[in-house]
Order: C-alpha cells, then structure tokens, then sequence
C-alpha cells in the first residue's frame, strides 16, 4: 500500500469521525497523531500490508474509528 494512501485513508477517516488529524515530519518518520492518539510512519513509499494494518491498529481507540475500520 502507498504511503500517500495510507495517510488519505487516516484523514479522510479522521474528519468523518470529526477529530483532529495531524502530521509532522520527524527524521526518517512521519508522527501521525488523530485524537491525542500519536504514531509514528515510516518513510518509505511502499509499506507492506501487514505493517499497514498495524498501523491501522494504533488508531482503532480513537472515537469513530474502531476495529478493524479501515476494512470497510
């Protein structure tokens, strides 16, 4: 999955479930933070499935969002 898509995703995700989405360029990551809920993205154009999907997770206690969210 692209980078770029996964990021859509979380945003797009994020203004449905109307809390904040933020990023900010760390040095070989990206810090995501949606709902006081902060991660950290690696910086690599492709980023496997798997790796996505546990990305994904990170944010599943984040209101509006839920497990297994990104699946629908």
């Amino acid at each position: 999955m692209k980078r770029a898509a996964i990021l859509k995703k979380l945003k797009d995700q994020a203004k449905r479930a109307g809390v904040g989405f933020e990023t900010t360029e760390l040095t070989n990551h990206t810090g995501v933070t949606i709902g006081g809920v902060r991660s950290t993205l690696k910086r690599h154009t492709e980023i496997d499935e798997v790796s996505a999907g546990r990305f994904f997770d990170q944010f599943a206690s984040v209101e509006g969002f839920g497990k297994g969210w990104w699946r629908s």
